[in-house]
């Protein structure tokens, strides 16, 4: 894996593993002293690499930045169940509070599987998130996600959740799969490329590696029960939200109408020129945007 240091912004980041109490280890890297914390939550099929680009921005705006690989992904562990997202965020959760000694509420960032993950965190532990930040997927639970699911630009859903069959047919092609799985959803090919690429690939073709990350597919129905039982009993996300969208990402229209379904201060955010790797296809404008908002919900 590469140092971790984009040649253009000499961050300094540090690397840390963290043993929890369901036997789950977590790797993250963190960067910054600010007094306040972001947390970015990572999509699939990805780790915290993809917020190479975001996080100088942002520990440069006075944050600290904390990008964890979560549960099955990346250098954490792989364990054999716990993917439905309410227990990844209870990881995450932990990692922060036991671990990194964080009391202060986080804004929460988080892409794709993250988004998820986000939405679990901010639902459970309310009084531990100051913002949340949602970037383009659909959230288990909604309308939104119903009708995403039948759309037939989204069939990895149910190629991913066909147990076994998903690993025997990607075992050995992971370069392959992974190199077409980032090229449909890209406006840009050269944001996820060479050594970039390489990063995920590697991550990707680890023993374990990819039914892990089948098996967040395989919980979104436990997910969509927890969220829609949740919203019950807890009612909307009081917290203000940004949800983000790609400007030709199957779901990019739909995050904000969405978010409105399960949150009451919801602003919507494009960002140009991208598909659904935002972070990686225009960290610029991604980055500006969510400090846009910090600083105006702060006001």
């Amino acid at each position: 894996m590469p140092s971790g240091q984009d040649p253009h912004d000499p961050l300094a980041l540090t690397h840390g593993m963290a043993d929890l109490s369901q036997g789950v280890r977590l790797h993250y890297v963190s960067a910054g002293e600010g007094a306040r914390t972001i947390v970015l939550v990572h999509g699939f099929p990805q780790t915290w690499w993809e917020w190479r680009r975001v996080m100088g921005p942002l520990v440069a705006a006075g944050y600290r930045v904390i990008a964890p690989d979560y549960r099955g992904a990346g250098h954490s562990s792989r364990p054999a169940s716990g993917y439905d997202k309410w227990t990844v965020a209870r990881d995450i959760h932990e990692l922060l509070h036991e671990h990194l000694g964080i009391r202060e509420p986080v804004v929460l960032v988080g892409h794709d599987i993250g988004l998820m993950v986000a939405y679990a965190y901010a639902q459970q532990f309310r009084d531990d998130v100051s913002h949340l930040v949602v970037v383009d997927a659909p959230l288990p639970g909604t309308g939104v996600f119903d009708r995403l699911r039948t759309d037939p630009r989204v069939w990895h859903f149910a190629f991913h959740g066909a147990r076994d069959v998903a690993e025997m047919l990607v075992a050995g092609r992971e370069r392959q799969y992974l190199q077409a799985f980032f090229a449909v959803r890209n406006s840009d090919p050269s944001a996820i490329d060479g050594s970039d690429f390489d990063v995920y690939v590697s991550a990707y073709s680890a023993p374990g590696a990819m039914r892990a990350g089948f098996e967040l597919y395989r919980a979104f129905d436990a997910d969509a029960e927890e969220n829609r039982a949740a919203l019950g009993r807890n009612g909307k996300l009081a917290v203000p939200v940004l949800a983000v969208g790609g400007a030709m990402s199957t779901s990019g229209a739909l995050v904000e109408e969405m978010m409105r379904e399960v949150a009451h201060r919801v602003t919507g955010f494009i960002v140009p020129g991208t598909a659904h790797w935002i972070p990686e296809e225009n960290p610029q404008e991604f980055t500006a945007a969510v400090l846009a908002f910090l600083r105006g919900q702060d006001a």
